[in-house]
């Protein structure tokens, strides 16, 4: 090549000003790498107007198996809803005019949000039975965390007789029940012992399991949990129990066989092959009808490895996993003692039911977050709400247990929590924080030595 050419950058081959193949051809767009540079941006350093702090989808295909499920119906439903509200809100025989208009107000609003949420919020990263499930999992979470920052600026008085609209029957106080008063390890005790809140322990710990897909984290959680149960006994009678009702029925008894059978199903569909053929591929009504339930299987199952001893941030994200699933587990109790509500009633069971459901897709998020952040730049919106609710319910629990419960801390559950504490932050610094302080010190004296 000339001189001139290399000079002159409009001479050379590919100018524009050539009539060349390659200047006429398309030249394909390559598809952007999330983050600057390929490195990951987080919420301190990124700017919103730049492409690379979009999120990147789960899912790179949409599932179209069930073709008439994934059709858009955005306006049809639209009109459905304002008929159904017309008709609801204009006529008499539905709405009687001595009839408490507020509460169905109410419920005509939630649905109206609940409808919303279903067509128009953003996926999330399960696809079945179908994403507008999700979606509007998302928005009962969203408006059970706006509930509770509605009762964040109430006082407990005020928040004791709102439930009253809900259910009359509240209200109430009720007497304290302890259930460490004959802790005699006999048959007939432990025979009492067995009630229906044993087989909700082991369903609970079957869904623990089916959140968090990982027997070792299990096992740490439910022994957590005990041990909390031990330290906090002092302000919720319920928690007293007897020794063998802590370690045999409810962690070797319950909570195995709960945390068994949830993780046989795990590894039962980590290894199930998925083939998934169109309805229309499908012969005969008994094979079509078998698909559509098939529907409400996982389209795939990730199986999860925390990682923990691999570096710091996965250390650090599966111990704040752990204080959270704590601080949900023990939420509810509070909760339940502070507004007067008996274990088994329905707000405390749906409780428990959504946050299971919400802590599906947000575990799975967060799972993805660190362990692919190429894929998912910032946290999503499951993980980042449930978090949010979790820790709203907290600051409400303390705002309410103020003069509730007036016996101090004893001075062992302290010394408890203080070495717990000082052994979570001892592990992570012989872990990981010494390692890289001598690597440090090592290419330190790698670079003096080769100046000099």
């Amino acid at each position: 090549m000339s001189s001139s050419v290399k000079d002159n950058p409009e001479l050379s081959p590919t100018s524009p000003h050539e009539d060349s193949d390659a200047v006429l051809s398309p030249v394909p767009e390559l598809e952007p790498i999330p983050g600057l540079n390929g490195v990951p941006v987080r919420w301190y350093d990124a700017d919103r107007t730049e492409s690379y702090t979009r999120i990147t989808p789960f899912q790179e295909k949409h599932d179209t198996s069930v073709e008439f499920f994934y059709k858009p119906i955005t306006l049809t439903a639209l009109s459905v809803a304002l008929a159904v509200l017309a008709y609801v809100a204009t006529t008499q025989d539905v709405l009687e005019e001595g009839r408490d208009k507020r509460r169905v107000g109410v419920y005509a609003a939630i649905s109206a949000f609940l409808l919303f949420s279903m067509l128009q919020f953003r996926d999330g990263p399960f696809i079945r039975p179908h994403p507008s499930f999700w979606r509007m999992a998302l928005g009962i979470n969203l408006l059970y965390e706006l509930a509770m920052v509605f009762m964040l600026f109430q006082d407990l008085n005020s928040a004791r007789m709102m439930l009253t609209y809900i259910d009359p029957n509240l209200g109430v106080p009720l007497p304290e029940k302890s259930y460490a008063e004959n802790c005699a390890l006999t048959t007939k005790n432990i025979w009492n012992a067995l009630d229906i809140f044993c087989v909700a322990h082991a369903l609970g710990w079957f869904g623990k399991a089916m959140i968090l897909r990982d027997y070792w984290f299990c096992w740490i959680l439910s022994i957590a949990f005990e041990f909390a149960e031990y330290s906090l006994q002092h302000q919720l009678a319920n928690f007293a129990e007897c020794w063998w009702d802590h370690w045999i029925l409810d962690v070797l008894l319950c909570n195995w066989i709960g945390t068994y059978l949830g993780m046989k199903v795990c590894q039962y569909l980590e290894v199930k092959p998925y083939e998934w053929r169109g309805l229309r591929q499908h012969r005969g009504l008994r094979s079509k009808a078998r698909r559509v339930i098939s529907q409400f299987s996982p389209h795939d199952f990730t199986s999860f490895k925390w990682g923990t001893a691999s570096d710091f941030t996965h250390y650090f994200t599966v111990v704040m996993l752990l204080a959270v699933f704590l601080a949900a587990e023990l939420n509810p109790f509070y909760l339940k003692t502070l507004l007067w509500m008996e274990p088994d009633h329905p707000i405390i069971i749906l409780r428990l039911a959504f946050i299971f459901i919400c802590a599906l897709p947000a575990v799975r998020e967060l799972f993805q977050y660190i362990n692919d952040p190429r894929r998912a730049v910032r946290m999503g919106q499951h993980v980042w709400l449930l978090f949010a609710t979790v820790m709203t319910e907290l600051l409400v629990i303390m705002k309410w247990s103020k003069g509730q419960f007036t016996e101090p801390f004893p001075a062992k559950v302290k010394w408890g929590w203080t070495v717990g504490a000082a052994l979570l932050v001892l592990y992570p610094t012989v872990q990981f924080g010494v390692p890289t302080v001598r690597r440090y010190v090592r290419r330190h004296r790698k670079g003096k030595g080769k100046v000099q």
